[in-house]
């Protein structure tokens, strides 16, 4: 199957600036990309691309004395299996000693998620007797999902882990952050990821699109998918950037004040033409 993608994006800016964006589809999927996928920028300016510490594609613009705004946009298709998140339960969690070194960090404490915090006394205690590997996880997942609250308007872009698990509300990436925060307690690599994750086989929502946030998990010899707020195997996921949590993958960052002024979010599954 096929998935349209897209968003347009309007920042009001103040002063020379930079901006730097995420937006691109994630380089392991660039072999899948139909067409499009091309950000364009609105005034002309110049771009740099580069590859950050976690492998994703990164973009950097100056903003010159006398643009008040900056655009961005991008429409694609992207060609995807059409089948729902791998689900694995003999996937074999490792001793902390057995694991890939390119693994570790994401053991790790990060900025949202407080590994070496009160989660982690709660975390052995909740979930120590369950079994080892993707029950354990799925059974982190559980929890977070009935634990927090989904409230769009309670949205923080400050919130860590230990804050969500307190304030129980939040939005996707909270529930990430919760999810990834409690497995790396549990000795389980967990690593946060964003991208665009429509409605495709699933009822439509009434809420305006956005991007998402759901998080992945080392077990066995790979990396796999959990979303602890769905808590469901979906279809159509499309990674734009991974890393130890939200402050690693912002969608845009500047350097500089800057208002959010338009932003519109695309992706369902492409009509055959």
């Amino acid at each position: 199957m096929n998935i349209e993608f897209g968003f347009d994006i309007a920042l009001a800016v103040s002063a020379p600036n930079a901006l730097v964006f995420m937006m691109n589809v994630n380089p392991d999927r660039q072999h899948d990309i139909v067409f499009g996928d091309q950000v364009v920028v609105e005034p002309a300016l110049n771009m740099t691309s580069y590859t950050d510490a976690f492998g994703n594609h990164c973009v950097r613009v100056p903003i010159h004395a006398g643009v008040s705004q900056v655009r961005l946009r991008n429409t694609g298709v992207i060609s995807d299996s059409g089948q729902t998140d791998t689900v694995n339960w003999g996937a074999v969690q490792h001793e902390p000693q057995a694991l890939p070194a390119h693994t570790l960090q994401f053991l790790l404490p990060s900025r949202y998620c407080e590994v070496d915090s009160v989660l982690l006394n709660f975390a052995w205690n909740e979930f120590g007797q369950t079994p080892l590997g993707w029950a354990r996880v799925q059974a982190v997942c559980d929890f977070v999902h009935q634990h927090l609250r989904f409230d769009y308007s309670k949205a923080r872009a400050n919130r860590s882990a230990v804050e969500g698990f307190n304030e129980r509300v939040g939005v996707c990436r909270d529930f990430a952050h919760l999810a990834v925060t409690l497995c790396r307690c549990l000795n389980i690599p967990a690593r946060y990821t964003t991208g665009y994750l429509g409605d495709i086989g699933m009822p439509a929502m009434a809420a305006p699109m956005d991007f998402s946030a759901w998080f992945e998990v080392y077990l066995g010899d790979r990396w796999y998918t959990f979303d602890a707020r769905h808590n469901t195997p979906r279809i159509g996921r499309i990674v734009i950037g991974r890393g130890r949590d939200a402050g690693d993958v912002p969608i845009t960052m500047t350097f500089g004040q800057h208002t959010l002024t338009h932003f519109n979010v695309v992706t369902r599954e492409a009509l055959a033409s």
